[in-house]
């Protein structure tokens, strides 16, 4: 915005600081709906400033100093240090914002590959960078008095307004890719569990990486503009090259790393490549440093608050995890807990939500222990997130039968595309049908499950083959003998033998005692199955029904004193009840 300030000597510092918090404060209201909508944009916006400004500096070079291109020579680097001393290493930190963004290109690589990445610097990026640059300079050289702003300076008159709008466009494109890259490492950091939980809405049902979360969106909007209305934009400009500058070396750092760890790099190739880089990166950190008196201590400030949230967080969640595996829940310590006479299972379902698949929470316990009741139908619910864009709904909910009466266990699996925006009575819905026809194909579905008495199959056996016990040794011989030899006759014969299901049906009639017109009026084998087993246990009508009835005796959904999903979900907080309990160390 200090282009206005430029062209109309009546706009004040305090007014282009409004204006420039007024686009802050748009630009992240519009967070929320996502960039897609608007992402077609941006590849025209930048396509346009990276050539507009070259040709403008194509422009200053020709008319104020041709001969500027022998700044290019590496000699005058020796030669302005020789001339200059102290003051010129000072001086680098003024320098330091004119190669600012040029590590971001190495950052894409985790969108492109390295190619299109060398082609667009070397014949787009680069070039355009020299002419601009060297065009400024070549302006400034005539005009030396000039360089607070010398960007705007340079602009010819007859383009000044079109040059304006492309550079306020490209400048919003790069704040929107720095907000964009800030929900996306807190989304991570939230899944490598090393940041506290914010609420984190995927606005695209495409790209994975398109995030955005309400929390840090508004406490990075109300931090832009205090840093704006107090530090000024000058002391900004400091507080930005200290954080770049800082960056490259511990990028440095990281890159050696992976190249003596993961690559296995010749130590010659490492060595060589970090003292070269880390020296000249290090002469910049040196020459910047002297700029952290000058609010170039509040990035570091700021990182030293969030690095501390974060340790404090990752050490707390560690702690926690140890404390849950170490005094879990198993089955038989619930089955003792519950055989307690003065344990009651009340009526009601009940949600009890965990964070550990394999047991049980001792939050359970410390809740049994001071309620000393458990409803009657209580699922244990686990929030499982998946690295998929949508979860195919029959594998959203699975619920499985703990052999407790009463205790299921349900994970919930969801997409980063999927909308866990339910209302709480349909999670609970969803849930028991999923319930209901675990139950049902529990005791339908799985023939290991029916369980058949040996007595009566052996019995079976023996009066299907016609044989007594000790005939059935013969007969596993005469059929490893071959098929000949147990049938008793020559391969010619063989065509001769009525065919299975003739046999079949005579061993039926026989069987049954009754003639063919008879057999229709036989049940099917699925209905005798399934009347023998409802008739032989009676569980499943009898735990259908509980089911139904704990649902209306009332839904109640426990979660330990942590921030959960349960929000999300759209669980009503009457429903909720938390369970606080000490940790000890």
């Amino acid at each position: 915005m200090n282009g206005v300030k430029e062209r109309f000597d009546s706009v004040s510092e305090s007014l282009v600081e409004v204006l420039s918090a007024v686009v802050l404060v748009i630009l992240f209201l519009l967070q929320k709906y996502g960039t897609s909508r608007v992402s077609f944009m941006f590849s025209p916006i930048m396509a346009a400033w990276t050539l507009s400004t070259p040709i403008i500096g194509i422009y200053s070079i020709v008319r104020h100093y041709p001969s500027i291109f022998k700044a290019l020579s590496p000699h005058y680097i020796f030669l302005f240090f020789s001339r200059n001393g102290k003051e010129g290493w000072l001086l680098l930190g003024g320098t330091i914002l004119s190669i600012t963004g040029s590590e971001a290109m190495f950052a894409d690589l985790g969108h492109f590959n390295k190619s299109p990445i060398q082609m667009a610097f070397l014949f787009m990026i680069y070039p355009s960078l020299v002419f601009t640059y060297a065009g400024q300079t070549a302006y400034l050289i005539k005009n030396p008095d000039d360089f607070k702003d010398g960007f705007y300076k340079f602009i010819p008159n007859a383009v000044y307004w079109p040059i304006f709008i492309i550079a306020t466009l490209a400048t919003i494109v790069a704040s929107q890719s720095v907000i964009s890259a800030t929900f996306s490492v807190v989304k991570q950091s939230v899944v490598l569990d090393c940041f506290p939980r914010v609420k984190v809405v995927h606005t695209s049902p495409n790209n994975e990486g398109e995030v955005h979360s309400p929390e840090v969106n508004y406490i990075l909007m109300i931090l832009c503009v205090a840093v704006i209305h107090i530090f000024g934009e000058g002391n900004i400009a400091n507080a930005f090259g200290v954080v770049v500058s800082l960056a490259m070396p511990i990028t440095t750092i990281l890159l050696t790393l992976v190249m003596v760890i993961s690559w296995r790099t010749s130590p010659l190739l490492v060595a060589l490549f970090f003292s070269v880089f880390f020296t000249m990166e290090s002469v910049y950190v040196s020459a910047v440093c002297t700029k952290i008196p000058e609010v170039g201590w509040m990035p570091l400030a700021i990182s030293l608050i969030l690095a501390f949230i974060m340790f404090g967080w990752c050490y707390g969640r560690q702690r926690k995890i140890e404390y849950e595996l170490k005094h879990r829940i198993d089955l038989e310590t619930l089955k003792m807990l519950l055989s307690d006479p003065a344990v009651q299972r009340v009526p009601g379902l009940c949600f009890f939500y965990t964070n550990i698949q394999d047991g049980f929470t001792p939050v359970l316990g410390h809740y049994i222990a001071n309620m000393r009741s458990l409803h009657k139908v209580t699922i244990f619910t686990t929030l499982r997130y998946l690295l998929v864009p949508k979860v195919d709904p029959d594998e959203r909910i699975i619920v499985n039968k703990l052999g407790l009466e009463g205790v299921y266990q349900c994970r919930i699996q969801y997409g980063y595309a999927d909308s866990l925006n339910l209302v709480g009575d349909d999670l609970v819905s969803q849930v028991t049908r999923s319930l209901q026809a675990h139950v049902e194909n529990g005791w339908r579905g799985s023939p290991a499950e029916i369980s058949v008495p040996e007595e009566s199959l052996q019995a079976d056996v023996e009066n299907g083959l016609g044989c007594s016990p000790s005939e059935i040794p013969e007969l596993e011989e005469s059929l490893q003998a071959g098929v000949e030899n147990s049938l008793g006759c020559s391969p010619s014969e063989i065509s001769e033998i009525p065919e299975p299901d003739e046999i079949l049906q005579a061993d039926v009639e026989n069987g049954l005692g009754c003639s063919p017109s008879e057999i229709s009026e036989v049940p099917e084998l699925d209905e005798i199955l399934q009347a023998d087993v409802e008739t032989s246990s009676g569980c499943l009508p009898s735990e259908i029904s509980e089911l139904e009835e704990a649902k209306k005796a009332g839904v109640v959904h426990i979660r330990g004193k942590t921030r959960s999903a349960l929000p999300t979900l759209g669980v009503p907080l009457p429903q909720c009840i938390e369970v606080g309990m000490v940790y000890e160390a």
